[in-house]
């Protein structure tokens, strides 16, 4: 019985404690979950709007393996870049999601090679990814999720004569191919 009060005590200190100050609750910073644990695991259903049919027939989907072909190469090597296409920091930072973040910032999750995720646009999605969180827009936005109202503003970050193979940018035409909104019924 001697040992039993400290370890009881001991316990109700960590429910307490635990019940107290729940994970989003603890001040932790957001991680990068990966697009599986985004669109992968919820917003694939036509009740969800088809949102990772919609994510994995976009050239976003592709954007890391486009930089990993010799054209690519050629282009790095021509704007002075000693290193592979899919190795220059001025390539990733818009070919991928993350790529300007610590890599403490990224949950066992998180693939760098699935190029622009979900939480390209819409931030690091540890603290809004629960589904008791994703069933109300404020709380979500409150837990991280960003919405941008100057979209066409936040897309022409990337999509800009920065890039080598920049042709112009049709914003309207473009979010019609990557829109991705719950079904109107809802």
């Amino acid at each position: 019985m001697f040992y039993v009060l400290p370890v009881l005590i001991f316990i109700g200190f960590i429910f307490f404690t635990a019940t107290e100050n729940p994970p989003s609750e603890i001040g932790s910073d957001p991680k990068y979950v990966g697009v599986n644990s985004c669109v992968g695991a919820c917003h694939k259903t036509e009740s969800q709007g088809s949102q990772l049919s919609i994510w994995e027939s976009s050239k976003h989907a592709n954007a890391f393996k486009v930089l990993q072909t010799d054209e690519a190469n050629k282009i790095a090597e021509g704007k002075g870049f000693t290193t592979p296409a899919a190795e220059t920091p001025e390539c990733l930072k818009c070919h991928t999601t993350g790529k300007t973040v610590d890599a403490s910032a990224f949950e066992e999750t998180f693939d760098i090679t699935q190029g622009v995720q979900c939480e390209s646009c819409h931030g690091a999605g540890s603290e809004y990814k629960k589904l008791s969180i994703m069933k109300d827009k404020q709380k979500s936005i409150d837990n991280g999720l960003q919405v941008h109202s100057e979209g066409e503003a936040f897309c022409t970050g990337c999509h800009n004569s920065e890039s080598p193979t920049f042709k112009g940018f049709n914003y309207a035409e473009m979010w019609d191919k990557i829109k991705h909104p719950k079904p109107a019924s809802e």
